[in-house]
């Protein structure tokens, strides 16, 4: 079904099911973003939250749930500022809807409205990158002290998750413009992430539950505030791994050596980070690109991914070249 139609259903489903939570009489939701999930902000007069629906087949209810409480559990330590969810009048965080037109059923949690603006990749990012930095060090270690779920249904991060046969978001050779150049220059950068990252291990000290999605869109910055929104991809992965995703789809922005730079300073304000870990974030950014590239391919029907797209694939392959030449023969 085209996605146009699809959204159509969805705001249907999001306004039918406003009733569901106790929002103000005459409450009305508006689509603000499309990406794995549609976001609406819902309003009445001077009130307003923001409702999310689930795409199908991505997380279970009781995966949303384990979501929920981690970040749950790291606002009220105080270490993270993060929008709580709203209970809907059945006591219930996670809500299940349906809609005449859409074949399968969706999950939907509400939030909290939290204020602050999305920085933007061409205004200085180095006081905001420290911040974060310091931020995904308090998450990485309250994850290693937090007594998980179990099991936990959660996505994991590691190197099947984005190269392997069940692939996140599956195969990034079926990207759109991976010609063969660039196949052959991204094959070779698999082949040596993969095995660096074997040589890096997953030892508790460096691999957990981290958030997994700390880019841009995800930061709400008030002052010298900084609100951590979106928590739908965290799972277990290298704790790097959220610097890479710090700088997603920016990776070959001129600002991301500085940001890299505050970035480390802000994480060791709270916690150790040996040279040598500080070496290896290259490996995790080009991690990451090569699971945007699939992520662009397999959602290619939605706006963002359409205005990436032409480029993608060839700038992957150039960052992909600059990481070789410093790490393939390692």
């Amino acid at each position: 079904m085209p996605l146009q139609e699809v959204l159509k259903h969805l705001e249907r489903l999001a306004n039918d099911s406003l009733s569901l939570w106790p929002v103000p009489e005459g409450a009305t939701a508006r689509l603000i973003n499309v990406s794995e999930n549609a976001t609406y902000l819902v309003e009445a007069g001077a009130y307003r939250s923001v409702l999310r629906i689930h795409r199908p087949a991505y997380h279970t209810k009781r995966g949303i749930g384990q979501e929920l409480a981690w970040a749950q559990a790291l606002a009220s330590s105080g270490l993270v500022q993060t929008p709580p969810p709203l209970a809907a009048r059945n006591g219930d965080l996670v809500q299940e809807g349906h809609v005449s037109g859409l074949p399968e059923p969706r999950f939907m949690v509400m939030f909290q409205f939290a204020e602050g603006r999305q920085p933007d990749e061409n205004e200085d990012l180095i006081g905001p990158f420290e911040r974060l930095g310091a931020i995904a060090a308090r998450t990485h270690l309250h994850s290693m002290t937090w007594p998980r779920p179990a099991p936990l249904e959660r996505l994991r991060w590691d190197a099947d998750a984005v190269f392997g046969q069940k692939a996140n978001w599956g195969d990034w050779r079926d990207a759109p413009h991976v010609t063969p150049p660039v196949r052959a220059v991204l094959e070779e950068v698999e082949a040596t992430i993969r095995r660096r990252l074997k040589d890096f291990g997953q030892g508790p000290e460096r691999y957990g539950l981290i958030h997994a999605d700390m880019r841009l869109a995800n930061l709400l910055i008030d002052g010298e505030n900084t609100t951590l929104i979106d928590f739908d991809d965290c799972g277990q992965g290298w704790f790097l791994y959220d610097f890479a995703t710090g700088v997603s789809f920016m990776e070959d922005h001129h600002q991301v050596p500085a940001m890299r730079a505050a970035w480390v300073r802000g994480y060791r304000s709270v916690r150790p980070l040996s040279d040598a870990e500080e070496r290896e974030i290259d490996t995790f950014i080009m991690l990451r690109r090569m699971a945007l590239l699939a992520w662009i391919g397999s959602h290619i029907e939605a706006p963002e991914p359409q205005a990436m797209a032409p480029d993608f694939a060839r700038v992957s392959a150039e960052l992909g070249r600059t990481y070789l030449a410093q790490f393939a023969t390692q």
